[in-house]
């Protein structure tokens, strides 16, 4: 039997834009309408399960929380077959609408998955049921190794649960990103998703009022008016999910890029006066909810909170808080649950940089002959935690560690990626992970968890370290991305790792920007060296030169300060842009195609340096190498 694969998908929450999905739809019909938009988020409440390859398509539950509504089945993989039961809107039998998508569109065979836990409230508004769609299309993913990305898999979720009678919406499979928030539009057939970032904490509360509402009354109102507007109720529905909304979103993006959670909580106390006046009118009797009101002004719930509204299709289903902190937010919980269930969840502070490269093409020539037994990359150290580590295990653990999502090895063959898939990606044995201590399968498993963040590309043609980078540039995906020498270890001497600063100093200048150290004149001619003003931060350089291993002589005479290159880039969409025309024109240096080259290029536009409180090592060379193994690294 095959191994089997541990899965957890979250369940959803639409904070702002409810309904935009599907009037954004209509654009099709009527391209005066205006695009929809909402910004959803992954919970902490989810669906666990496990998975592994089977002859059949087989759903199993041990959960308690779904004993009393699950009813176990199984199928032939069969596009008919699971259709078919699709067909029967048993509960969740629309999983079987993803097999039969997966089945007729990919090469996949059986899977048997098994729900374990059930943390997510069912028919709360939280698409449960896209949530477990969404599982099955990872579980094919993984398993059958299909290599669609989060957008592939949520598409594969909502074809599937179309295949039944259910009308979910475009915005319910975001629970695909996870538990970080993703602003979506919606113009037509298009759908846009676009990460957010969160400069502070965000407690949210969530409470179903275990009240009654008609969802599909709701929807089916809703949709008389579209695509055309004949009433002015109608024109001001129209308005409510088009361009009112947007405005609503724009604000919403800033106050969460900026942390100002009293803003935030003011504005969704405004989305909700916008939506019981201009589209609550269109369905009163099932929006007029006057249960979510109560809460929504409760004297102590609007002490605890910056405000609230409604969830999903609204009505009296479920209301969402924004609590003010952590201690009122454990408070909100309490006194709703005397009444209501309650949860709580936190969406956590994150960066712009969420993605990082390290190429790890090289041969390590200075290493040689250890080389020629293992990758330089491979190379052991003794890592702060007294324990030995390849030197790529420390560097994707630092990346781990200062939230990094998405990491891509530059390999130099399909045979590299297969044998980083090998030494990283495949499970230790039953065998051997027997033999470890407690603390030593602790840190198996965070090696499991930082696996499966990893990406490969490969570069064909050694080509120079900008053609290398380069290689990564569907994976950044227009977004700006962390850069690290594969043969470079870094110590911080504060709390926040070297990445962390680099990435805070970024954040403040949104300009490529390179992380910088002091060396002494003798040794610039072994560097890559920049000078430049110093701004109101004390570690922040504006950067005028940036010089490819100068000789001390020119550094003393033309330089009015020199840092050597610390090992860590934030580069931007325009570093791969310019890289690529590099490369389009064959403008090289010495046949090769450098990132210096581009980053040099960019001075005039904005490029900075940061001064990074810490050390770095160049294990590729046997001095530095020496000194970090005698102690110098932990």
């Amino acid at each position: 039997m095959s191994e089997s694969i541990q899965l957890f998908v979250p369940g959803r929450l639409c904070l702002f834009g409810e309904h935009s999905d599907w009037a954004g739809l209509h654009r099709v019909f009527n391209a005066s309408i205006a695009p929809g938009a909402a910004i959803v988020t992954g919970i902490e409440q989810g669906i666990y399960a496990n998975a592994v390859k089977s002859e059949k398509f087989v759903m199993r539950n041990t959960s308690e929380e779904l004993k009393e509504i699950w009813k176990d089945f199984e199928a032939d993989m069969n596009t008919e077959s699971l259709r078919n039961i699709a067909a029967k809107n048993e509960y969740f039998s629309y999983v079987a609408g993803v097999a039969s998508y997966l089945n007729e569109h990919h090469n996949v065979g059986g899977i048997e998955i098994t729900i374990t836990k059930m943390t997510l409230p069912v028919k709360s508004g939280l698409s449960s049921s896209a949530a477990i769609c969404v599982l099955v299309a990872r579980a094919f993913n993984l398993l059958y190794e299909l290599n669609l990305n989060t957008t592939g898999e949520m598409a594969a979720a909502y074809r599937g649960e179309r295949k039944t009678s259910s009308r979910c919406g475009r915005l319910d499979q975001a629970c695909a990103f996870g538990t970080s928030p993703v602003l979506m539009t919606f113009d037509g057939e298009d759908i846009n998703v676009k990460r957010l970032v969160v400069k502070e904490p965000l407690h949210w509360v969530i409470a179903n009022l275990k009240a009654q509402k008609d969802t599909i009354k709701i929807l089916s109102d809703l949709n008389k008016c579209y695509p055309f507007a004949e009433t002015e109720t109608e024109k001001n529905l129209h308005d409510a999910l088009g361009a009112d909304n947007q405005k609503i979103i724009d604000k919403a993006v800033c106050f969460i890029k900026e942390g100002d959670a009293k803003a935030l909580g003011a504005l969704m106390t405004e989305a909700q006066n916008l939506f019981d006046t201009k589209v609550a009118p269109i369905s009163i009797e099932q929006l007029k909810a006057p249960k979510l009101h109560q809460f929504l002004n409760d004297d102590k719930v609007k002490a605890l909170t910056y405000g609230g509204k409604g969830v999903g299709s609204q009505g009296d289903g479920t209301v969402q808080f924004l609590a003010k902190d952590s201690q009122t937010q454990k408070d909100l919980v309490n006194y709703l649950s005397k009444e209501l269930e309650a949860y709580s969840f936190t969406i956590p502070k994150r960066h712009q940089v969420r993605k990082a490269v390290i190429p790890v093409a090289g041969f390590g020539t200075r290493l040689y002959p250890a080389t020629r037994m293992m990758r330089k990359e491979f190379i052991p150290l003794i890592d702060k935690d007294n324990l030995l580590k390849p030197v790529i295990l420390i560097l994707l653990e630092e990346l781990y560690n200062s939230g990094i999502e998405e990491i891509c090895l530059i390999t130099g063959s399909e045979e590299e990626v297969e044998l980083y898939k090998k030494v990283l990606l495949q499970p230790l044995s039953h065998e051997h992970y027997a033999k470890l201590d407690k603390e030593a399968k602790k840190y198996e498993e965070k090696i499991n968890k930082i696996s499966k963040r990893l990406k490969f590309c490969i570069q064909k043609e050694k080509l120079g370290f900008g053609h290398a980078v380069y290689q990564s540039n569907d994976f950044s995906n227009d977004e700006p991305v962390l850069l690290l020498l594969g043969d470079t270890v870094y110590y911080s001497n504060t709390e926040k790792s070297c990445a962390v600063q680099l990435i805070e100093a970024y954040e403040r200048v949104n300009k490529p920007i390179v992380s910088i150290c002091e060396v002494s004149i003798s040794e610039t001619a072994n560097f890559g060296i920049i000078s430049g003003n110093w701004t109101d931060d004390p570690n922040l350089l504006k950067v005028t030169h940036f010089l490819e291993k100068p000789a001390p002589e020119y550094v003393k005479k033309n330089l009015p300060n020199y840092y050597s290159v610390f090992g860590q880039y934030i580069i931007t969409p325009q570093i791969y842009k310019e890289l690529y025309k590099n490369i389009k024109n064959e403008n090289t240096s010495n046949g090769e195609y450098q990132l210096t080259d581009v980053l040099a290029s960019m001075i005039d536009t904005g490029l900075y340096a940061y001064k990074t409180d810490g050390k770095m090592f160049d294990i590729g060379n046997v001095e530095a190498y020496k000194k970090a193994v005698n102690g110098n690294f932990n």
